[in-house]
């Protein structure tokens, strides 16, 4: 969720380079710096925390320049510091970077054999230091950032200048996006159109693998073979409020299309493909501490708490240890038997809930270590927890949580995976396996939204109805509660999730051809018993819509509509579901014309009982 902006023309760029981080506040971050190249030499000043501190350390010092670049951070590797906020430096050439380097750790330690001297804990300082080699080796900044790119795995945005070479900007791209804007007189690059609509409308978005060289008065497109490419430039025609939501009509939208990059946010710099574990430098445990845990509680309120119960399907198989789940309102007003050294996850988007607050507090109390899954840094809830696991997918406006909730759960995948590694039950080969397949949820999640039609032609069929009953089993059991929420929060359809398994016990009275009935029915062990369910329904003539796993042939003459999402795993399936309904949810209620980002009543972040 970091942000760029480059400026190469003919004004200072200081005050460019500071209205555009502005613009990119919304992203979230922790930190921010500058560098500004002026008569072949660049000044640098960073700052942690908001913009007004870099603005301060800018003023403090007068640093001006025509050619510059912009950074605000948002800690993967090494914490929150001035070291670690970018720009970096090498050999007279400066960077800014989004993005993860897998393989940083290997390059690193080869750049230090080199003699390369590191001064801060980032994955960013080693595609700096590899740059700046192929200067050093009388490569021009082009060839050098092209030459680096192909040393690193993982995914980036770049941004670099260099000293010798005073009136130009390169800027690459992998994985994160990064577009450049021309204008009368100068040439911007950012990694959001936000950050130059004020000087600027016309822009280009850089291909995977593209490198740029910029100037004032012109912009040449490289493949990453040095070949020539042409980009087709983009007229953005949005309003200032529009431009925040990048063109989508709602928040809500922006962000269900935002999560194939909060899912690989959340993941950054916490893997290590090589032993097949995952890293999680601030968890605040150690391996035997976590070895030692008995018992597991996790604690939640709302769409966080469903997160909590696929956590218990995850946890259980994964690390086979018992994990209770329990809403915090209900857990602080009993006395729950929660013993020292018991591991208490609570999973919060804001880290300000207070009934999640008060029940993390009094399990600190009782004894045992706490640790938080929280999206927002510094929070209470951080602050207080003994380890933490940030989802870093940034703010989240739209009231019912989307984006948010599919970060939770890539966090608490990656905390499976630690457990299970630290206590014997999974080894290296088996952690590359899981690794392989979860770096994989991103693509098939885009695989999804680019089918959004599909599940427009089925909200327009249904959008009317008045209930709904969403039914799943296992751990996607979890994902039903979290799409009736979703249409019930957005939409005021009244709507209930139920384990297909229990639907015989009570349910099954109010299924008419009134009420649609949706069905997840992934090709798990669980399969057949859920279309026995399925068929128990279609004898009572409910319509039914059924999300299956591709390859489904069956269910298609059954069902009254079918939406197939990738078949994966088991464990990996409840993140693919989720977005299928949330688009499901947003479009019935578009079509009702509720207010889809502040449906009525409803507070963003609950911090009172």
């Amino acid at each position: 969720m970091c942000g760029i902006v480059g400026y190469v023309g003919k004004q200072d760029a200081v005050p460019i380079l500071l209205d555009g981080l502005k613009r990119l506040e919304y992203r979230g971050y922790d930190s921010a710096g500058v560098a500004v190249l002026r008569d072949g030499k660049i000044e640098v000043r960073r700052s942690v925390g908001k913009l007004a501190n870099l603005e301060k350390a800018v003023a403090g010092k007068v640093v001006s320049g025509p050619v510059g670049i912009g950074h605000t951070r948002w800690a993967t590797h090494g914490k929150p510091s001035e070291q670690n906020a970018h720009p970096h430096r090498s050999d007279g050439c400066v960077l800014v970077h989004n993005g993860i380097i897998e393989n940083y750790l290997p390059l690193k330690q080869q750049l230090q054999k080199e003699g390369y001297r590191f001064d801060s804990e980032t994955d960013t300082e080693v595609v700096a230091h590899l740059i700046g080699r192929q200067i050093k080796q009388g490569r021009n900044l082009a060839d050098a950032v092209r030459a680096a790119t192909k040393e690193i795995r993982g995914s980036y945005a770049i941004a670099a200048i260099c000293e010798s070479e005073s009136g130009t900007l390169v800027a690459a791209r992998s994985g994160c996006p990064l577009v450049v804007g021309r204008s009368t007189d100068a040439t911007l690059v950012a990694s959001d159109v936000m950050a130059m609509l004020s000087h600027t409308r016309e822009v280009t978005y850089l291909g995977e693998g593209d490198v740029a060289v910029v100037t004032s008065s012109d912009v040449c497109i490289m493949d990453s073979e040095g070949r020539p490419v042409t980009r087709a430039a983009t007229r953005i025609t949005w309003d200032a409020a529009a431009a925040e939501k990048s063109g989508y009509p709602h928040f809500m939208l922006k962000e269900i299309h935002e999560q194939p990059q909060t899912i690989l946010d959340t993941m950054r710099g916490r893997y290590r493909f090589e032993t097949g574990e995952a890293d999680l430098p601030d968890i605040g445990l150690s391996p035997e501490q976590f070895a030692a845990v008995g018992k597991m509680w996790i604690v939640a309120c709302g769409t966080s708490w469903h997160a909590g119960l696929v956590g218990k399907y995850l946890l259980e198989e994964m690390v086979r240890t018992p994990v209770q789940v329990d809403i915090a309102s209900e857990f602080r007003y009993r006395d729950p038997l929660v013993q020292k050294d018991d591991l208490f996850l609570t999973i919060s988007q804001s880290g300000e809930t207070a009934d999640t607050l008060a029940a993390a507090r009094e399990a600190k109390e009782k004894g045992a270590r706490v640790v938080s899954i929280v999206n927002v840094v510094g929070s209470t809830l951080a602050r207080e927890s003994d380890g933490v696991l940030y989802t870093h997918c940034g703010p989240e406006i739209g009231v019912a949580s989307t984006k948010a909730f599919t970060a939770q759960l890539t966090a608490l995948y990656l905390l499976a995976l630690h457990l299970a590694y630290v206590r014997g039950v999974v080894n290296a080969n088996d952690g590359r396996v899981w690794l392989e397949r979860l770096v994989s949820l991103p693509k098939y999640v885009e695989h999804i939204l680019k089918r959004e039609a599909e599940i427009v032609a089925i909200a327009k069929r249904y959008h009317t109805k008045r209930n709904f009953l969403y039914l799943g089993r296992g751990i996607n059991y979890p994902i039903a509660l979290e799409g009736a929420l979703k249409l019930k929060e957005i939409s005021y359809i009244h709507a209930e999730g139920y384990a297909a398994g229990e639907m015989k016990h009570g349910p099954i009275a109010l299924i008419d051809k009134d009420m649609p009935v949706v069905f997840l029915v992934p090709r798990d062990r669980l399969y057949e018993k859920t279309v026995s369910n399925l068929m128990e329904v279609k004898a009572r003539n409910a319509p039914v819509i059924a999300f299956v796993s591709e390859g489904e042939r069956d269910l298609g003459k059954v069902a009254d509509a079918v939406f197939t999402v990738p078949d994966v795993p088991a464990l990996l399936s409840p993140i693919l579901f989720t977005v299928a309904l949330q688009l499901l949810a947003y479009h019935i209620a578009v079509l009702r014309g509720t207010d889809v980002d502040q449906p009525r009543n409803l507070a963003k972040s609950v911090t009172v009982e």
